[in-house]
């Protein structure tokens, strides 16, 4: 403080003193800004607008012309004006002083004021001035600027010719001319003289700068009095040019909105001095030479009848004044020209005007006029000169036809369709700012102080400008799409004639019109800030939201996206495509180029070939074209396309060949049949290629344009081969065309057909001549003398056995030799006659018998073919040798048989009753003869077979049976080796002998060799073969166990003699059995007459076993027989837990067989009761979080066990009493049957140790029922209502009253039915009420404190039930027996399942194995065996299952009871599961708003209302969470998914306890999935794999298209849920039952589940069943990063998340599916 009261003392103590500033270096520095040329001139140009001038006058004017204007002579007459009448030259000529002169409005005051004053800009918004500083532009060229306006003058002079610029201002004399004061005068008198500027340069800037002048109508410039050049501005009436649909009429931040769009024509007229153009300009004309090379082509294209009709629509109003493109170069002039003549030309332009509403918040506001010092204005007009196609080359005539080098002043106004940058930025005037396309745009754009280009700096002046020039692309797109629009009309036009194609020359036009549309809107680069043309592109195609870019085709103006880049490759077979001309295509590159980049217009794609193939036909030549871009894109291979066979599959399918078009045959032929082409080298000089070929082929004129090797390479077509002819040849399709071609009806054809075979026979193989064979020999199509004939029915012409055979003859007399008789042979022509002939015409007429056609046979088998021995043999031409009574004879000498069905004529044979071959009494049977053997060879048996022979055994007749069974026992090994009794079970021919000496006949099967078989009732077999039963009738000598088993099951033994012989001749077989047959035997009541199982039974030993004797049965059947009974299950002594079991199972009668009492006594003083002492366990140190949430761990306490007297024991019936003092004492095992007998024999109650603790002990209330009865669950069941009413009634004397109220709690008993406990639902649930009603049902005489003492332990945590002595230890050893007996029987049913899956898994089809099968992808391993997961089995009733797993893991049922508790929220049924209008004891949702009391137990729940019990429905609860903290949390919940960082991911068991409440138990959170690698990623998820998978890195090879479907299930779920990409990952297993879990918020997801699940599915196009299943997999870890345990709460916000986007998934599953 004493600082500034200090510095307040110094201020007011001082002095001013002003700032000095360097006036002449400021206005030196500024004009060092401005560089452009012609600044001064643009400058008063600007402030002459400004003030609404319509004419302008710039003089320049000599020392000599200021001198005569000075002494009066003003250029007159006399020898001075003679001598001003010769113009100087103007380019060395010096002048002293510029006078820029114009006629707007007469300095105001606050004019003149602000004149002199820097910086201080017009805050007029209307006009263009801002900065204040454009008038000290003049100081550039002179000290002293003098001006004057209306009847004033001021003057500008440095003082003492220093630095400090002053002004002089006064009123101009009387004397000046009325005329004179309205016009505004800027006098410069230059520092030193010099040459004017250059005149031409300086007329053609000013050309360009009066185009966009709103005011200025006229400019001329003066040299010394004398008329150089005169420019005149008529603007047209403007038209309304309709805005184009699709484009966006407002800026990118609304700053701009378009209003409307008109054109004005505009025409400038010139008048310009010879001596101008003589005076030459300084930009060098590079274009001159190339306009004059391109004068014929464009005079071509100018020219011509349809240029003259159209013009009326292109065409402006022609000009008053006449255009020098029209008129012809004059003629030279000889005589010297006049330099001041003037030359008279015009230009009109076509302007494109925006008018724009500018709407700009309040701080714009004030930022823009901070910058600008003025407002922005609300309204302002964006204009673009657009040159036309007929205006721009009629300049370029102009300047050709003109005769000087500088050409036309208009140049700077025409379309700069090159890029050369001469369009510039008008602010009022030209800047230094090119725009980049082809024309020059004018706005109010904010400049920067030199106005020499467009600020993009300051901050709010750049948005300002950027808006701006989105406004001036969309113009510049609204004037392309309009010239379409023309173009398109004049095309449809010239269209409508009556025919849809349009004149070449009117093609060509309209092209080129476009071409300079597209040259025009081409931006290139601009300068000196490139930002500009990128701003105007940018909006030029991003203002058209919904509009197609148009553009010129080859059938007109279309879409861009419906015209593709022309492709010489595609010309020949696409002609319906809509292509962009190659005019376009190579004069307009650049646009094009840019098209393409933004993907507008595209190339030719397979799309488009297919689309105009499959709308018409292709004929030959366009065929072959087409063919030959699909081969260069097949040899480029995967470079183009990664599926080429299914993209020619569909190119195939989509084409269609026409040939004869126009004739009557012609023909349609779909590329899609064709599967062969001929190859004319091999084929060419063999097939007749005149002749037909077959469909599948495909032309010859078509496929002599390729090789062969292209044909099947990028076809995947076969050469036709000689089989694939042949069978065209054969087939009904071509015997239908016609009979000139039908092999069965031609013999011409015929002949043609075989002699073609010839040809090819020597090239064929093996395998091709068995196929032509097989086409052919059906076909009657061999030439005979007899006609056309099958090849079996013809014979070559050597066979002349019989005159009227069928023997070849072809019609054009081919010799059949050679190759020709080679196809004959193999097509089957005979050369013998077929043995059936030789049967009909020889046998048949009985001049041979069996024996001479046997010698013929033997004699002629050389020549028989294998078919026909085949023929003999399958044919019945051999009598039966007859039997002995005639009828039979007579009967088998017309039956003849196959060689097969007879025996040799032998006597054995003869005795065995066989038919034998009747070989007839000349020729003696020898069995080694040549006949016999070729007999053999047809099938002559030689002895009966095996089912033959025994069949005959097992003969009714006794003598047959003998000779047949001793016929098999001699022949045995000779023929009868693979002999298998099994095989003849159902025959009974083994002679036998019954258990009481009957002979009888037995299958093998149940006949035995030993004896000793009949003493349990089975055959054995007869004495007189038992030597031989074994070896060759292979009989077994002891009947199996899996028979006696039966047996012994259906009879037992009588007496103990045969029990006896039956355990003795078991015992020797005791190995024999099988364990699970021996414990049949423990069970089956075989042991004694009795008819006890051998467990039950005991060995005698003693006299000592008396005892025992009363209680257990004991048997001795001697030593081998008790081995037998032994082995099952027959023990010596009975146990000890047998004998208690006796003792326990009926105590009385133990007692009474004791022996009485005394014995009974003497267990009181015996050391035989078992006794526990508790011993406190050794805990390893802990932290104390640790020691508290052990404190009710069942598992602190060890138990010691010891064997006491009963007196030594105490039964624990004091809990309380036994926490203080179950250390020190032996208590009885804590069951009420063993501890009522510890009571019996003598072991004092704790209770009788101490003084009682209660109130009083109950005696008062004796229970209704047992604890055993009501701790069944089915007799105490509690039901949830939404409101309970208790009506009590008095009936007292005359008093009736009724009164009700409500309660939470309420119990009843009907009759003998089970305990009922009802709970209100509206209310929090008052234990004490619970506790009055059931001890109400409970008690017989319940008292209040019964009722308190309920109550309390109702209430009470279990922590302090522990502390108060109840036994918390029992019911938490119930609990962890529960889940551990759950835990067994889980894994014993994944045992079975496994073993099923194993057994069962070939004739899997759903959900198979993930590991081994299932999926499109390769094994990782053949020995990998992965168990199935599948839809876990729900735990046995009363089985607790852990509320919570593992954070980090998705086990399966608690994904699948969260996704059926969602079907069911959604009204969707489960699988089996019935539509349920109402819940039954449902439990309310105990979500956050839910909150728990002090002591764990949850408060009121939803309320539920209802009238019957199990019929409830939620209603609203009182306190609601708001939906904006839900979805915050859910928010939260997916923001804080991230990615996994870590490449390797090793688990670690962890355990989480979660404190018991009332309604929750423990919660075990541990890892469930091995260590996992990264493998690598696909796409942007990342793949980990379990360390125990064989092959593990190798998965994303083995399981790529797995990967990729999956990805593409879980990608879209990702961004549904907008998870970060990295924070969904994928992993492989081989076991376990997690199908998802959260790692730090990174989510993990099984593949082996997916395969399992939803992969086939995915592959046939169904992801409705997958996205559904992923998408709550999701939620439910998602749901993990708020809530780590499967609690409630973890419910409610998996639900939650569900319904914030169950919208989404909605959508995603109504999309198409690809």
């Amino acid at each position: 403080m004493a600082v500034a009261v200090s510095r307040e003392s110094l201020w007011n103590s001082g002095h001013d003193e002003s700032v000095e500033v360097n006036q002449r270096a400021l206005i030196d520095k500024v004009l060092a800004r401005y560089s452009g040329e012609f600044t001064v001139f643009r400058e008063l140009l600007q402030n002459s607008d400004d003030a609404a001038s319509k004419a302008v006058e710039i003089h320049f004017e000599t020392q000599a012309y200021l001198d005569r204007k000075k002494g009066g002579l003003d250029g007159g007459g006399g020898e001075d004006g003679q001598i001003a009448d010769k113009l100087p030259d103007l380019k060395t000529e010096h002048v002293i002083q510029w006078t820029f002169r114009n006629n707007g409005i007469v300095f105001r005051d606050e004019d003149w004021s602000r004149l002199k004053k820097i910086a201080e800009g017009n805050p007029d918004e209307e006009k263009i001035g801002a900065f204040g500083v454009g008038f000290y532009s003049l100081f550039s060229v002179t000290e002293e600027p003098f001006v004057t306006s209306g009847d004033q003058w001021m003057g500008f002079y440095w003082k003492d010719k220093k630095d400090q610029l002053y002004a002089r201002r006064g009123t101009l004399p009387e004397s000046s001319s009325p005329d004179e004061r309205q016009w505004t005068s800027f006098e410069m008198r230059l520092r030193e003289s010099a040459p004017m500027p250059v005149a031409f340069d300086l007329t053609r800037f000013l050309t360009s700068s009066i185009t966009f002048m709103a005011n200025v109508r006229e400019v001329s410039v003066i040299f010394d009095g004398r008329k150089l050049a005169r420019l005149v501005k008529k603007p047209g009436n403007p038209a309304v040019v309709p805005i184009p649909r699709g484009l966006k009429t407002s800026s990118p931040f609304g700053m701009m909105h378009v209003k409307g769009i008109s054109s004005t024509p505009l025409d400038i007229e010139a008048e310009v001095a010879r001596c101008v153009y003589l005076s030459g300009t300084s930009k060098p004309q590079l274009l001159s030479q190339a306009m004059r090379a391109l004068k014929p082509a464009a005079a071509a294209v100018s020219s011509g009848f349809f240029t003259s009709l159209l013009s009326s629509f292109t065409t402006p109003a022609p000009s008053p004044t006449p255009q020098r493109a029209a008129t012809p170069l004059p003629p030279p002039v000889e005589k010297e020209s006049d330099p001041l003549e003037l030359n008279k030309s015009g230009v009109v332009l076509h302007i494109f005007s925006s008018e724009v509403d500018v709407r700009l918040d309040k701080k714009m506001i004030s930022e823009l006029q901070r910058s600008t010092k003025k407002n922005p204005p609300n309204h302002l007009r964006l204009d673009l000169i657009y040159t036309g196609k007929q205006e721009y080359d009629a300049s370029k005539r102009e300047d050709e036809n003109f005769d000087q080098p500088t050409g036309s002043v208009f140049q700077g106004l025409r379309a700069d369709l090159d890029g050369t940058g001469s369009a510039r930025v008008f602010i009022g005037h030209a800047t230094g700012q090119t725009t980049g396309l082809g024309g020059h745009m004018a706005a109010r754009f904010i400049p920067t102080v030199e106005r020499e280009s467009i600020d993009l700096v300051d901050r709010n002046v750049s948005l300002w400008n950027k808006e701006l020039l989105y406004v001036g692309g969309f113009l510049a797109r609204a004037a392309y799409e309009t010239e379409m629009a023309s173009i398109r009309e004049l095309w449809v036009a010239s269209a409508e004639g009556g025919t849809s194609t349009v004149d070449e020359q009117i093609q060509t036009w309209l092209t080129d019109r476009c071409l300079h549309a597209l040259k025009f809107f081409t931006f290139h680069p601009s300068t000196p800030s490139a930002v500009v043309s990128n701003l105007l592109e940018a909006a030029f195609f991003s203002s058209a939201t919904s509009h197609q870019f148009s553009i010129m085709s080859s059938i007109g103006v279309k879409s861009a996206a419906d015209v593709r880049i022309p492709d010489k490759t595609f010309a020949a077979f696409l002609k319906q495509l809509p292509v962009l001309p190659d005019a376009l295509a190579t004069g307009a590159t650049m646009m094009v180029d840019a098209l393409r980049a933004r993907g507008v217009i595209k190339d030719i794609t397979f799309a488009d070939v297919l689309g105009e193939l499959r709308t018409r036909p292709l004929a030959d030549t366009e065929l072959v074209a087409c063919m030959k871009w699909w081969i260069g894109v097949w040899a480029a291979g995967e470079s183009v396309h990664t599926n080429l066979p299914h993209i020619r599959q569909q190119l195939i399918e989509a084409t269609l060949l026409t040939t004869g078009t126009g004739t009557a045959s012609e023909k349609i032929t779909p590329l899609a049949q064709i599967r062969t082409f001929v190859n004319l080298r091999s084929m060419g000089s063999i097939l007749p290629l005149d002749e037909p070929l077959p469909e599948h082929t495909i032309p010859i004129d078509v496929s002599r344009s390729f090789s062969a090797a292209d044909l099947a390479f990028a076809f995947g077509w076969q050469e036709l081969t000689v089989v694939d002819w042949t069978r065209y040849i054969a087939s009904p399709a071509l015997s239908a065309a016609g009979p000139e071609h039908d092999i069965s009806v031609s013999a011409v054809w015929a002949e043609r057909v075989l002699n073609t075979l010839a040809k090819a026979w020597p090239s064929l193989s093996k395998k091709h001549e068995s196929e032509i064979t097989d086409l052919l020999k059906d076909k009657a199509c061999i030439p005979t003398r007899s006609g056309l004939k099958p090849p079996e029915e013809a014979y070559f012409p050597n066979a002349h056995v019989f005159p009227d055979l069928p023997v070849v003859t072809m019609p054009k007399g081919s010799l059949v030799k050679g190759n020709l008789e080679k196809v004959l042979d193999a097509l089957g022509v005979r050369k013998h006659v077929e043995l059936q002939v030789v049967f009909n015409r020889m046998i048949k007429t009985g001049d041979w018998t069996i024996s001479d056609l046997i010698k013929y046979l033997v004699a002629v088998q050389q020549t028989l073919s294998p078919l026909e021995i085949e023929r003999l043999r399958q044919t019945s031409a051999f009598p039966v040798e007859a039997p002995s009574d005639a009828a039979s004879a007579e009967q088998d000498q017309k039956t003849r048989y196959k060689a097969g069905d007879l025996y040799e004529p032998l006597d054995i044979f003869r005795e065995l009753k066989l038919p034998v071959i009747d070989w007839g009494t000349k020729t003696r049977w020898r069995a080694s003869s040549e006949e016999a053997k070729f007999l053999h060879l047809l099938g002559l048996q030689r002895y009966p077979s095996l089912p033959v022979i025994l069949k005959l055994a097992s003969h009714g007749d006794e003598s047959l049976r003998s000779a047949a069974l001793r016929y098999f026992l001699d022949n045995s090994t000779k023929y009868y080796s693979d002999y298998d009794p099994a095989s003849f079970n159902d025959l009974a021919y083994v002679p036998a002998m019954r258990p009481d000496g009957q002979t009888t006949m037995g299958t093998p099967g149940r006949v035995f060799v030993e004896p000793e078989a009949a003493v349990l009732g089975f055959l054995v077999v007869h004495p007189s073969i038992r030597e031989e039963a074994t070896n060759k009738l292979k009989l077994k000598k002891q009947p199996p166990t899996t028979l006696v088993l039966p047996v012994l099951e259906k009879s037992f033994p009588q007496n103990p003699v045969v029990a006896r012989q039956w355990y003795e001749a078991l015992a020797a077989r005791i190995t024999e059995f099988s364990p699970a047959q021996l414990k049949t035997l423990t069970q089956m009541p075989i042991a004694q007459i009795q008819m006890l199982a051998p467990k039950d039974c005991y060995f005698k030993r003693d006299a000592s076993q008396s005892f025992h004797s009363k209680l257990f049965v004991f048997v001795d059947f001697g030593p081998k027989a008790n081995t037998f009974l032994s082995a099952c299950g027959t023990k010596h002594e009975p146990s000890i837990e047998e004998i208690v079991q006796i003792l326990l199972t009926d105590p009385k009668r133990f007692y009474h067989l004791s022996g009485g009492k005394d014995k009974y006594v003497r267990m009181k003083k015996s050391p035989i009761l078992l006794g526990a002492r508790r011993v406190r366990k050794a805990k390893e140190k802990t932290d104390k979080k640790e020691a508290v949430n052990d404190e009710l761990d069942e598992e602190e306490w060890d138990s010691q066990y010891d064997l006491l007297r009963p007196d030594q024991i105490v039964v624990a019936d004091d809990t309380n009493a036994y926490q203080f003092f179950g250390d020190s004492i032996f208590s009885a095992p804590q069951e009420d049957l063993l501890e009522a007998f510890y009571a019996d024999l003598g072991s004092p109650r704790l209770t009788a140790l101490r003084l009682p603790l209660f109130l009083h002990e109950h005696t008062h209330a004796r229970p209704r029922v047992q604890y055993s009865w009501l701790n069944n669950e089915k007799n105490f069941i509690v039901r949830t209502f939404g409101k309970l009413t208790v009506t009590k009634h008095l009936n007292h004397g005359a008093t009736r009253l009724s009164r009700n109220q409500d309660a939470s709690a309420a119990a009843k008993r009907a009759s003998y039915g089970p305990i009922e406990l009802w709970l209100a639902g509206n209310a929090q649930v008052d234990m004490y009420e619970v506790a009055i009603s059931l001890c109400r049902v409970l008690f017989d005489v319940p008292k209040a404190n019964d009722a308190l003492l309920f109550m309390t332990i109702l209430s009470t945590d279990l922590r302090a039930l522990r502390r108060r002595g109840y036994n918390v230890d029992r019911i938490l050893k119930k609990q962890r027996a529960e889940r551990e007996a759950a835990e067994q029987a889980r894994r014993e049913q994944a045992k079975e399942m496994e073993k099923l899956l194993s057994d069962a898994q070939p004739s899997m089809h759903q959900h198979p194995a993930p590991a081994i099968a299932g999926s499109s992808t390769k094994p990782i391993s053949d020995d990998v065996r992965s168990p199935l997961p599948d839809r876990p089995v729900s735990p046995p009733k009363g089985v607790e299952l852990d509320d919570a797993n593992a954070r980090g893991h998705r086990p399966t049922s608690s994904l699948v009871n969260q996704f059926q508790s969602w079907k069911r929220k959604l009204g969707v049924p489960g699988k089996g599961e019935p539509v349920k209008p109402v819940l039954e004891d449902a439990q309310p949702s105990a979500g956050p708003s839910r909150p728990t009391s002090r002591d764990g137990r949850p408060q009121s729940p939803t309320g539920i209302q209802g009238t019957t019990g199990g019929e409830v429905r939620k209603r609203p609860q009182s306190s609601i969470t708001p939906l904006s903290n839900i979805e915050t949390n859910i928010r939260q919940a997916i923001d804080a998914c991230k990615g996994e960082s870590g490449n390797v991911l090793q688990n670690r068991e962890h355990m989480q306890t979660v404190k018991e409440t009332a309604d929750e138990g423990y919660c075990d959170i541990s890892g469930r999935v091995s260590d996992l690698l990264f493998i690598g990623s696909m796409s942007d998820i990342k793949v980990f794999v379990a360390k125990d998978v064989p092959e593990g890195r190798d998965l994303l090879t083995a399981k790529h298209d797995a990967i990729a479907r999956f990805i593409h299930v879980i990608r879209p779920l990702r961004t549904l849920y907008k998870l970060p990409p990295s924070s969904v990952n994928i992993f492989y297993d081989l076991q376990g039952d997690s199908i998802a879990f959260n790692r730090n918020a990174s989510i993990f997801v099984n593949l082996r589940y997916y395969e399992s699940w939803h992969d086939n599915d995915v592959q046939d196009g169904e992801l409705s069943r997958a996205f559904s299943s992923w998408f709550f997999t999701l939620a439910h870890e998602i749901a993990h990063n708020l809530v780590q345990p499967h609690n409630s709460e973890h419910e409610f916000y998996f639900s939650s998340i569900c319904e914030a986007h169950v919208t989404h998934l909605a959508q995603l599953l109504s999309r198409p599916t690809s």
